[in-house]
């Protein structure tokens, strides 16, 4: 992991740009999307940034910069299309100890800004570490047409039911697992409007589906991409992954929900271990190698009536 992918946010945070171009009316765009207090340093300005300083929505510096200029600022960005002031930006503020971006120099950055999809409140980040921007771009193109445009519904409306969820359900587990029916539903994945998402809410909190346990068996090949789309959905809702070899299933298991448990397991104690987890209405996952499921774990997944996913 070449970078630690995070949010951050930005609002009334002050933030210094150096460049008054077309690289700069850019980044200040966005960073005036995430509210932050903007103080631009360039002797010119692009006609856009001209504008901007005229409504008083950044604060513009006619100079050049000198190193005095830095300041308590939380970020600072080099835009300038001289390579080397980037880079002597980038040391003074490394200095100051103030995180610095220097517009397409990622050997000269603290952070990196990656492509982004923007479903606000809901937000897809996409880098490549500055290794390939075009697939980068290609890979946000082909998300763009996978996300519904109704994200932003959902998820204001999800935050807003939160407290009220709470005197419903008290257990992290049973929230979850509610917000999973209720992500599900015919009717919420086509919502576009706050009133069905509110129905469909009042329908399901007033019979909720018991919490019970499940198990689902996955064999496991050599290629993750051979996956099932029910397999991969599967493995995002298991509250806990079993696994037979770490060092053959690490990719399987990389792709499972975050917050689920995971712990190895010998193959001899498989099926009592899921077992014991489904008497604790568990939601399992086994990951097992292809032709060698024990007898035991097979008559435990025809009791349960369990899902026995192959691999391709």
């Amino acid at each position: 992991m070449d970078y630690f992918p995070v949010f951050t946010r930005l609002v009334n945070k002050p933030v210094l740009v150096i460049g008054g171009g077309e690289i700069a009316c850019r980044k200040v765009e966005l960073l005036l999307r995430a509210g932050a207090d903007i103080t631009l340093v360039s002797p010119r300005l692009h006609p856009t940034l001209q504008k901007l300083a005229i409504q008083q929505k950044i604060r513009w510096l006619a100079e050049s910069y000198k190193s005095s200029i830095l300041g308590d600022y939380y970020q600072v960005w080099a835009t300038t299309d001289d390579r080397e002031l980037n880079t002597r930006i980038f040391r003074d503020a490394q200095q100051k100890r103030i995180w610095v971006n220097a517009v397409d120099d990622p050997a000269h950055c603290d952070f990196i800004t990656p492509s982004m999809i923007d479903r606000s409140p809901i937000q897809v980040a996409i880098s490549s570490g500055g290794a390939s921007p075009v697939l980068v771009r290609f890979l946000r193109e082909k998300l763009e047409t996978q996300l519904a445009q109704n994200l932003s519904l959902l998820a204001a409306y999800a935050g807003k039911q939160r407290e009220r969820l709470k005197q419903h359900f008290h257990t992290i587990d049973q929230r979850r697992h509610f917000w999973e029916q209720f992500f599900r539903l015919p009717q919420v994945e086509h919502a576009q409007t706050e009133q069905v998402l509110e129905t469909a809410f009042q329908s399901l909190l007033a019979e909720p589906a018991q919490n019970t346990g499940t198990l689902w068996l996955i064999e496991t090949g050599t290629d993750t991409e051979m996956l099932t789309l029910k397999a991969l959905r599967l493995m995002q809702q298991a509250e806990m992954v079993l696994y037979t070899n770490e060092e053959t299933q690490a990719e399987f298991i990389d792709l499972c929900r975050r917050d689920a448990d995971r712990a190895h397991c010998q193959l001899d104690a498989l099926a009592e271990k899921a077992a014991l987890l489904l008497q604790q209405s568990v939601r399992v996952c086994i990951f097992i190698e292809k032709g060698s499921t024990p007898e035991s774990l097979v008559q435990l997944c025809t009791q349960q009536n369990s899902l026995v996913l192959p691999s391709l």
